[in-house]
């Protein structure tokens, strides 16, 4: 029986960007001095290669191949060094977030806090969470910058690339700033379209896929073009996750359905219902939303003023309208085979997801 191997799934390929990693992290540890802290090497290993779709090492993987770059271990790592960065992001986001889990296990900060007080060691233990876990993020973003120049690209290639890295890396810090910024401010619909755009949409699809491209030998417009694609897929990728999170079975996403509401987190969802709510609605609204002490059964109540406004199904066609924008925006860049069909399966799956 002959088995035909697959070129675009994408199960293969995380397995390999995995092999990447793993390879990686195991290479740190023995160049530390003695007295290294051997628990922030098991929390990061654990935390990097437990779970995740990486979908921003497939971006880039395809957007290199899109324009003629081959397959082979450089580019496996240099894509996968975008997933270091994506730890980073995420530990400092759960903290930023106050959030306790994170891919169905204990966030980086939780996991800090409860080594604190298993250990009965002085001070405060959510104190040394955050601390320890701000430590941890701070080493991924110097990973994933070291990983990428070691990647085994020629060094034209890598200085390619790097201005896109650069790029997505100034982008993400100043869209968590703006996420402050719109949690105190009008929490407008324009606002938390800005906010995911700067934080999630470019770095989730646009400058992932840019940077394969450019990595690759693209031209600078073609380059260009990707973000026709990448910036209505990223916006539609985050607003499916506004609605899990809310929406999720926790279950399934391995986080909370709670932390958003109890955060009162200036999603485009929240900034829907809120337009659209009566003066009993609001008013409700008002006494939960961001309450630290939210319930279930609160939850469950917010959850039906969301549904009773219109709100969620204004998401879901704004996620189809999205969608059908990064479609259309696909066909016209040229990308050769099988890129174009893999890109095309990505942004389906990024859309259609449950967690």
């Amino acid at each position: 029986m002959t088995v035909t191997v697959v070129p675009t799934d994408p199960t293969l390929l995380r397995e390999r960007f995995d092999a990447e990693l793993a390879a990686f992290l195991n290479r740190q540890g023995p160049g530390w001095s003695d007295g290294a802290p051997g628990a922030v090497l098991a929390v990061l290993h654990r935390f990097v290669l437990a779970g995740g779709k990486r979908l921003r090492p497939l971006f880039c993987y395809w957007g290199w191949r899109g324009f003629g770059g081959p397959d082979g271990t450089p580019i496996v790592a240099a894509a996968a060094a975008l997933e270091l960065f994506h730890a980073f992001a995420l530990i400092h986001d759960d903290i930023l977030d106050g959030s306790d889990r994170r891919r169905g296990e204990p966030s980086v900060h939780r996991l800090f806090a409860d080594l604190h007080a298993r250990s009965s060691w002085r001070g405060d233990p959510e104190a040394y969470g955050r601390n320890a876990a701000l430590l941890c993020g701070d080493l991924c973003a110097a990973w994933s910058d070291q990983m990428f120049h070691e990647c085994g690209l020629s060094t034209e290639q890598v200085r390619r690339g790097y201005a896109v890295f650069a790029l997505m890396r100034a982008e993400v810090i100043a869209g968590e700033y703006l996420d402050l910024v719109s949690a105190v401010g009008d929490g407008s619909v324009a606002t938390a379209l800005t906010v995911i755009r700067m934080k999630a949409a470019r770095y989730t699809v646009t400058r992932p896929v840019q940077m394969g491209a450019a990595l690759a030998g693209a031209d600078p417009a073609s380059v260009e073009a990707l973000a026709e694609f990448g910036d209505p897929l990223g916006d539609a990728f985050q607003l499916r996750d506004d609605l899990l999170g809310v929406f999720g079975d926790p279950a399934v996403t391995g986080k909370s359905n709670l932390d958003d509401l109890r955060e009162g987190k200036p999603t485009v969802l929240m900034a829907l219902t809120r337009a659209a709510a009566d003066p009993a609605q609001s008013a409700r609204l008002r006494a939960l939303v961001g309450n630290p002490e939210l319930d279930v059964a609160g939850a469950a109540e917010l959850r039906r003023i969301i549904e009773a406004t219109g709100a969620r199904d204004h998401v879901e066609r704004m996620i189809r309208v999205r969608a059908d924008e990064a479609r259309a925006a696909l066909d016209r860049v040229p990308l050769t085979e099988p890129a174009r069909a893999a890109l095309a399966d990505l942004a389906a799956r990024a859309v259609r997801r449950h967690h």
